[in-house]
């Protein structure tokens, strides 16, 4: 953290340098303004300091109510009059009054008004002092702000909060299904967010990993399994092994169906039934499910043979977990999973809601009422009528385990909104626990469903065939322009990356809570806004900073005059300073479309600036001031891509 206190202090006195050419000698400072890290905020408080007179409004009011807009044509600020709170004031005459009186500013032109909103617009000539030489200083960094994830953000030396993101969470040797690809992208993204919010945060992988279908799949195992297949795709072929053994037990509880009906009928004619009765735990002792049930009981008492069966599928399938999570951007912290929770976790839960009278047992089962709280909450079962502690308690015991490890500050849940009631119940039995130091600080982040996701061999079953199908998918596309197909210079890792992109892109593209329909040729397009669209932007970028054959870092202390009077400059370099500020606003939404809006918006603006910003002629050989343009454009668009978890292509 202090080399990032050096940094802004270097980053402050080339502000105050720059300012001081247009007659500002001091940089604008103010309570939670980051001047050195966000330009927009240097804007803002200078707004800030010739509003105040004006309306006699409190500056601190004034600051927080200033907005950036979601057009150009609107202005590159704006201040909604209403949001001052001005007694026995209009609105609408205090918004004229502004305009009217707002003197000669080095830094804003006149400002107009719409109604009671106040429309502020940067000068093109500071703007451009300000912003191209911050992003191509800063490089990757342009738009983060590391004070945000700080115990006091005015003290470095304070540290950093601790965060725990949990995603993803597929079962062991069951389909890695949509829901489970979709809390894959969506905590990877927010996990980049707040460590570049400068959070210390810790990915977390809550794996399905125990239960009796692990002694059924070891039993499947010892029948269907070949050692070599395991080795080579433990996912896939543990998957296949439990179909195999399911097909076995499915006949075998139908029997035992049968059994239960005729033992019940005979009870109900008053018959004997002890005969059936016999036959009856004579042959559930021989099936598969009974043998299952006896072999996890070794495993919960430590059965040293059982137990090493068991992690072996474990962690041959976390070391496949492992590879396929890489190509998404995406790693681990803790592989935890539902064995991971100790049994003692559990009792000490369950024991503290009996004693505070949390619980009670209903028909044999412990249950938590929750309808007092609130109806929607109804009642949650917490151990079955058999001793079987649920969900709820594991999760409740893995909370305080987590809390003792790593004393976090935020833990936050990326699971389907199916889940929604259960983890409203998990966090109020937990604060009618009287740990509300856990649940005040966990969130559930939640997400709407993908229909259709399906391969051309059928319905997907694993993260692989998805992006393999997408992959050949994206492939296809690309040969379909054969000049530039011979371009490329690996065109199946381009294709693998596109695809991925793909996929991603489809899925931030809108609001969490919506689901979506899968839509391989759509996600695919160049067309439109998607990921490879976006990519072709990238590589467009580096295309042209490529054929200048210039030395990037020798960029930032050039002559930028000849951007100033171009439209098409000055649009793109005042969205390029809007970045920092959509890196504040996703902190709030948490929603990957917030970033990914901002970066089609960019692109759409450059992608109209090409035909009259050209950078290398034959008669004037480099512009460097438009490189200089297109180096910061492809820096911003590079690190936006980056944050949503996509890998930046240079070349297609």
């Amino acid at each position: 953290m202090a080399s990032n206190g050096n940094s802004q202090h270097h980053t402050l006195e080339d502000l105050t340098q720059t300012l001081s050419k247009f007659r500002i000698t001091e940089v604008p400072q103010f309570p939670n303004a980051y001047p050195a890290l966000n330009p927009v905020d240097i804007y803002r408080a200078h707004i800030t300091e010739l509003v105040a007179p004006i309306t006699g409004a409190d500056p601190e009011v004034i600051y927080q109510a200033i907005q950036w807009t979601q057009t150009l044509d609107k202005g590159d600020l704006v201040l909604p009059v209403p949001a001052l709170r001005l007694k026995g004031k209009k609105p609408d005459e205090t918004a004229k009054k502004i305009v009217e009186d707002f003197p000669e500013s080095p830094l804003v032109a006149k400002p107009t008004f719409a109604a009671t909103f106040v429309q502020f617009f940067f000068k093109p000539v500071p703007l451009t002092s300000l912003v191209i030489p911050s992003i191509l200083r800063t490089g990757q960094n342009y738009g983060f702000n590391p004070n945000f994830g700080l115990r006091d953000p005015s003290d470095p030396k304070s540290g950093a909060k601790k965060m725990i993101v949990e995603f993803s969470s597929p079962n062991i040797a069951k389909p890695f299904h949509a829901g489970h690809l979709r809390s894959t992208i969506i905590g990877g993204f927010l996990a980049n967010l707040y460590e570049k919010a400068g959070w210390d945060v810790t990915r977390m992988n809550y794996l399905g990993d125990w239960g009796k279908q692990y002694g059924i799949l070891a039993i499947g195992f010892d029948k269907f399994g070949n050692e070599e297949e395991l080795v080579k795709n433990p996912i896939a072929h543990l998957y296949d092994v439990y179909v195999k053994i399911s097909a076995i037990v499915k006949p075998e509880q139908d029997k035992i169906k049968e059994y239960r009906t005729k033992i019940r009928e005979m009870t109900v004619k008053g018959e004997d039934t002890s005969a059936l009765q016999t036959e009856f735990d004579a042959y559930n002792d021989t099936t598969t499910d009974e043998e299952a049930r006896r072999y996890f009981k070794r495993m919960v008492d430590g059965d040293p043979a059982a137990l090493a069966v068991w992690k072996r599928f474990r962690d041959l399938s976390i070391d496949k977990m492992e590879k396929t999570y890489a190509r998404l951007n995406i790693h681990y912290d803790d592989y935890s999973g539902e064995s991971q929770v100790k049994e003692s976790s559990m009792d000490a839960a369950a024991k503290i809601m009996a004693e505070k009278g949390v619980s009670a047992i209903d028909e044999g089962a412990v249950v938590v009422d929750l309808t007092p709280h609130s109806k929607k909450l109804g009642k949650a079962t917490v151990v079955k009528k058999d001793g079987t502690s649920l969900y709820l308690t594991r999760d409740i015991g893995a909370a305080a385990e987590r809390f003792d490890k790593y004393n976090f500050d935020k833990m936050i849940y990326v699971v389907a909104s199916q889940q929604d009631l259960h983890l409203q119940q998990l966090f109020k039995i937990e604060e009618l626990m009287g740990r509300s130091d856990i649940s005040s600080r966990c969130q559930h982040i939640n997400f709407g469903m993908v229909s259709g996701m399906s391969t051309r061999k059928g319905t997907a079953k694993f993260l692989d065939d998805i992006l393999r199908d997408v992959g050949d998918k994206m492939h296809e596309v690309m040969k379909s322009n054969e000049a530039k197909y011979e371009q490329v210079e690996d065109p199946e890792k381009t294709a693998d990356t596109l695809g991925i992109s793909a996929v991603m892109v489809q899925d931030m593209s809108g609001k969490r809570i919506n689901g979506y329909d899968f839509d391989m040729d759509r996600m695919t397009s160049f067309e439109g806004d998607t990921g490879p669209y976006l990519q072709y932007a990238h590589a467009r970028l580096c295309s042209i900073v490529r054929r200048a054959n210039v030395n990037v870092s020798q960029l930032v202390d050039i002559d930028l005059s000849d951007l100033h009077d171009s439209t098409h400059a000055v649009n793109l370099i005042r969205t390029l300073a809007q970045w920092p500020d959509v890196f504040v606003k996703t902190l709030k939404t948490q929603e990957p479309v917030t970033v990914l809006t901002y970066l089609f918006k960019m692109t759409h603006v450059l992608s109209s600036s090409y035909d009259h910003l050209q950078v290398v002629s034959r008669e004037t050989g480099v512009n460097e001031a438009r490189l200089a343009l297109y180096e910061a454009a492809r820096t911003v668009l590079g690190t936006g891509m980056r944050l949503l978890g996509l890998s930046p292509v240079e070349r297609m």
